[in-house]
């Protein structure tokens, strides 16, 4: 390839400002003479999973080691650039007054939660925490939560605020996966999540609980026309996991499926404290659904 992998991604800028220009990057892949990839007879696809500003290492809710994921990343597409059929990102967008956010509950004297505070229903039933508004729809999501056996609601520092820089991908990530947009004349997918302010959305197919039960079903049936889906992103240990396994739970009859999942584990990391049960639901996830948890460098397409 003509375009060296450093005109492309400075490893020193990640989680940083950009000193690329889009269309030096356009200009660059236009040099370059791949085939399209509607044409690859093999098609592979490449899922990075909120790569966005404020989940790096400086962010506001910022995950160890997330610029080494990002680097390795960047190297696995660079390396198969002519084999990633498509690129799809999530991007994680919110508004300070959401429900996983400290404006949205009071205690008794009128504060707002710390971040990384655990409310439970026994804490809204009680009284500990009371929602500033929407009290029965606060009520019925938290009950949910604890019916279905899903995460417990953790109120989150502000991050991904829609519009602020953190929300942005991240500079040297957005880089590549534009620079194969433009040399594979490939559709770049983008999806958003997260917007409902009366629900959390870790996963890209489903958010924890809401009440019209919306799911990406456009997603999920694009799967199927991939070999190989690649899985890649920030947090492991909530994004990522939960949307692998929403993805696994939905074809849990078809392990033709489940085993085209590829996740590459050294570029993504967990937040701290959560370590011990990701490992056991990515054990799980291999065991049960055969899902393939494979490195960026020992694995080859």
């Amino acid at each position: 390839m003509k375009t060296s992998f450093e005109k492309i991604v400075d490893v020193q800028a990640i989680g940083g400002r950009n000193p690329e220009k889009i269309n030096d990057l356009s200009a660059f892949a236009r040099s370059e003479s791949f085939p399209p990839s509607a044409a690859d007879t093999e098609r592979v696809l490449f899922v990075g999973i909120d790569f966005q500003n404020d989940f790096m290492e400086n962010g506001e809710l910022g995950v160890p080691h997330s610029h080494r994921d990002i680097e390795n990343a960047t190297k696995f597409i660079y390396h198969n650039l002519e084999k990633i059929t498509t690129i799809a990102v999530s991007i994680d967008t919110h508004q300070p007054k959401q429900i996983f956010h400290p404006f949205w509950w009071v205690d008794g004297s009128g504060k707002h939660p710390e971040p990384l505070t655990i409310i439970t229903l026994e804490d809204v039933e009680g009284g500990k925490w009371t929602p500033a508004e929407k009290y029965e729809e606060s009520l019925e999501y938290v009950r949910n939560l604890e019916k279905s056996g899903k995460k417990q609601l953790c109120i989150w520092p502000f991050h991904c605020i829609q519009g602020t820089t953190g929300a942005a991908l991240e500079s040297q990530f957005s880089n590549m996966i534009h620079f194969h947009s433009f040399a594979r004349n490939a559709n770049l997918q983008k999806i958003v999540k997260g917007l409902d302010p009366l629900s959390e959305m870790y996963g890209i197919i489903k958010p924890e609980y809401d009440r019209d039960h919306y799911c990406n079903h456009q997603f999920l049936e694009s799967l199927k026309t991939y070999d190989k889906i690649i899985v890649a992103g920030e947090a492991k240990s909530h994004c990522v996991l939960e949307s692998v396994k929403q993805i696994a739970e939905h074809y849990a009859d078809n392990r033709e499926i489940t085993s085209r999942i590829f996740l590459l584990e050294d570029c993504m990391s967990p937040i701290p404290g959560f370590e011990k049960v990701t490992a056991e639901e990515f054990n799980r996830l291999r065991n049960q659904y055969k899902v393939n948890i494979v490195t960026s460098e020992s694995f080859t397409l």
